[in-house]
């Protein structure tokens, strides 16, 4: 990898791997950028995609309490647009317990593909924080997204096509092994939606609702494992042990039943949740077709879903 270059005068670097992708850190912010085109637009979209990072954490941290304040009734007074990307994604799901946090890491994806393809020429790309992945493709393109059904195994357990002509654009990855607190026990839930900032909410939430109560289950009010969690004393999942049969097709079915509401509302293309060697899946009945060519690929080749790369 290239030497990285600061990026203003906040902490943020950009630096480019040997395989040409862009590779973006400052702070918990960890994002890979591809893009495919021609060189000199390419180089143009990088370039794009850096200025725009400079200073999008400190303009998140200075809307950060409102941001880790549970939604209700009122919409939040909020003002910049990554920011706005993370409550109108976490709005829908107001009637339950949850904060725009839930929405971060594919709102920075979102806000920094559209800063990377703003008036290039560019045929596809896409940006990935952490495993929630935003999505660009000129009609006529694809690209595909590795899967895998535990977060701790680098093992690709397949892939979903994603064609430019789908309504998708956005891909997410939530459970209670991933990077941040869960309150449910999905081992992994992954959606397709028409955003990053979309799937990611729409993960985060269907994951929290595959859950049961059961003795092998370990909890702990979310402050007490991260003293500055925006979950404060809702109870997050630390570890699960082997569940009996009907504890996982209750768990799944309840996580199913939330993520099938979604996709009816219109706010997901489609979802699979993984438990304990068992799935569901959303998306792939008559009524469902307008997703099934994108999750049929993920139903023959996959038994749970975790994003870890792409390909062209």
């Amino acid at each position: 990898m290239a030497h990285a270059q600061a990026l203003g005068t906040h902490g943020a670097t950009m630096a480019i791997f040997a395989d040409g992708r862009l590779h973006l850190q400052h702070g918990p912010i960890d994002c890979v950028i591809q893009a495919w085109g021609a060189a000199h637009e390419v180089r143009a979209a990088y370039h794009q995609a850096g200025e725009s990072f400079a200073d999008l954490l400190p303009t998140l941290v200075r809307e950060l309490a409102q941001l880790r304040t549970p939604l209700g009734e009122t919409y939040p007074p909020i003002i910049c647009d990554t920011a706005q990307r993370m409550v109108s994604a976490t709005w829908p799901h107001r009637s339950r317990f949850i904060t725009p946090m839930a929405a971060v890491a594919g709102a920075v994806a979102d806000t920094l593909l559209h800063a990377l393809v703003r008036d290039r020429q560019i045929e596809k790309a896409y940006v990935n924080d952490g495993g929630d992945i935003a999505l660009h493709l000129a009609p006529g393109t694809s690209i595909d997204v590795g899967i895998a059904a535990d977060p701790n195994n680098a093992w690709l357990n397949g892939q979903c096509r994603v064609h430019a002509h789908d309504a998708i654009r956005g891909v997410a990855t939530s459970g209670w092994q991933g990077r941040s607190q869960s309150l449910g026990i999905a081992d992994a839930v992954t959606v397709l939606a028409d955003c990053a900032a979309n799937a990611d909410a729409a993960a985060t939430m269907i994951a929290n609702a595959v859950n049961v109560d059961h003795r092998v289950i370990q909890r702990l009010p979310a402050h007490r494992v991260k003293h500055d969690s925006d979950l404060g004393e809702q109870l997050v999942t630390l570890a699960v042990g082997a569940l009996p049969q009907h504890e996982i097709d209750l768990a799944l079915d309840q996580g199913l039943m939330y993520a099938n509401d979604l996709f009816d509302r219109g706010l997901i293309q489609g979802a699979c949740l993984h438990l304990q060697g068992h799935v569901r899946i959303c998306g792939l009945t008559q009524h469902h077709a307008a997703v099934t060519p994108s999750l049929q690929h993920l139903q023959y080749h996959s038994t749970g879903l975790f994003d870890r790369g792409l390909s062209s």
